[in-house]
């Protein structure tokens, strides 16, 4: 498709374009977008914000709506929590992620880098936004860089480098709180760096990351870091719907000149797009650049302009290459779509099923090691049990054993079985049942763990008795 745009090589596919010929950096400067899809992108982003800095305190059966906790290994999804037991769970989670991701990749490209990434709505929607505020426009920014230090340049970098300092102190709060939750969180707030070392230290070096990642590495972090733009090649076709130059309209380009009959296309060449581009690529060039994250500035200055010299809108627009190349109605259903679709639907059907039938709480029955069986006077056989139980609930509750499908009886040694709020609870318990019961050397056995009546989970375990 680039060919029928340019006549020169496509030399802008050979390199990244915020790197020269030398391999430094070419610092963008990116002019303040405007327009109704920018618009909607800032309600988007607002949503998506709030529910960033909600989400910790959001509860959902008295759990936290996310916190991954890898260090103690504990994962709360949507008020659900999840133990390394779970782990298969959480695969299949993430493989209905990735399938998903793939298909909404080759329908609609890179709609979420554009509208959804964290990336980009915490650089474009907050961090930069905040630079226009202090440094001005692209003008007045690069102006300023230029200019020696005084007391403007001096004031305007220290205002923006305390705002963002401060505003990626308190992500990372979020962040962190995220990991270990708010009330851990709230301790190391409160009671001090000195008593928790290691939770503060981790809350600077996020703070240090979150500042050099959105001022000083930006739009590398999507054109360099990201694999997501990098396989996007390989995930979108020509049907996928992408931000999209119609070179068959724009082609060729030509200044606006009064007074003239226009033998050019639409584009007048006035690189409207290429200025509030925030990754410093030209749209012109063709679809499916590496560095396009989809996010529609281009689309707003092109309409813009358009309306300013009596063009219809749409020069550039959401269009798939097929459509722009040959002006066919764009499908939605293809037998890619089908079949990405329809693995979706299985890997969402397991992954509900096993959902739903989750157990509450997880036993693990084992019998104690370097213990025989005991017989009693009645004719009956003694073993003994260690018991872990894990509670997936926020509910604390006592714990009875029984024994299921078989006469017998269980006692626990010490004190009762108490399953805390999320926690563990551990034990020790001999099971008896009559000699006549058993059905051999090793005789298996269920046992059911009750909250009051309620059964949660059962287990089953070898029973050791003597030769029949």
């Amino acid at each position: 498709m680039a060919s029928k745009i340019h006549t020169a090589p496509d030399e802008f596919r050979d390199h990244v374009s915020t790197v020269d010929e030398q391999g430094k950096r070419v610092w963008v400067y990116p002019k303040k977008p405007k327009g109704r899809l920018y618009s909607y992108r800032k309600y988007v982003s607002y949503l998506l914000l709030a529910l960033f800095f909600a989400g910790p305190f959001i509860r959902i059966n008295g759990l936290p709506l996310l916190m991954l906790n890898v260090v103690e290994r504990k994962f709360v999804i949507f008020g659900v929590l999840f133990w390394p037991q779970d782990f298969f769970l959480l695969v299949l989670a993430f493989l209905v992620l990735v399938v998903f991701i793939i298909l909404f990749t080759v329908v609609y490209g890179r709609v979420f880098c554009g509208w959804v990434c964290p990336q980009t709505i915490f650089m474009e929607m907050v961090f930069r936004r905040i630079e226009y505020a202090i440094e001005g426009d692209s003008t007045k920014q690069r102006a300023l860089d230029k200019m020696p230090w005084n007391t403007e340049k001096i004031l305007k970098k220290s205002a923006k480098t305390a705002v963002f300092l401060l505003l990626s102190f308190l992500i990372a709060n979020t962040f962190l709180a995220y990991i270990i939750g708010v009330e851990e969180l709230r301790q190391i707030i409160t009671e001090g760096p000195l008593h928790h070392l290691a939770g503060f230290g981790t809350l600077l070096a996020f703070t240090g990351v979150f500042y050099g990642v959105f001022a000083f590495f930006r739009e590398q972090v999507c054109t360099i870091v990201c694999p997501y733009g990098r396989l996007q090649g390989v995930m979108q076709d020509k049907k996928t719907v992408v931000v999209a130059y119609d070179y068959g309209r724009g082609e060729p380009r030509g200044k606006l000149r009064k007074n003239q009959a226009r033998t050019e296309g639409d584009c007048i060449d006035c690189h409207q797009c290429v200025q509030v581009c925030p990754t410093g690529i030209d749209i012109r060039n063709g679809a499916q650049q590496l560095e396009c994250i989809n996010c529609t500035a281009c689309i707003d200055a092109c309409n813009d302009i358009m309306r300013m010299i009596d063009k219809p809108e749409g020069l550039i627009r959401y269009e798939s290459e097929e459509g722009i190349a040959e002006g066919r109605e764009w499908k939605f259903f293809t037998t890619r779509v089908l079949g990405y679709t329809a693995v979706l639907v299985v890997l969402l059907s397991a992954l509900t099923t096993l959902l739903l039938t989750r157990d509450e709480a997880e036993a693990t029955i084992l019998r104690t090691p370097g213990q025989l069986y005991q017989q009693t006077a009645q004719g009956h056989v003694r073993n003994l049990y260690n018991i872990s139980v894990i509670n997936k609930t926020n509910r604390a509750a006592p714990l009875t054993l029984r024994l299921l499908h078989k006469q017998g009886t269980i006692e626990v040694v010490g004190n009762a079985l108490v399953l805390p709020a999320q926690g563990i609870a551990e034990g020790v318990f001999f099971t008896e049942i009559p000699k006549e019961q058993l059905t051999g050397l090793n005789s298996e056995i269920e046992i059911g763990v009750f909250r009051g009546d309620e059964l949660i989970t059962t287990q089953k375990t070898k029973f050791l008795g003597p030769a029949q």
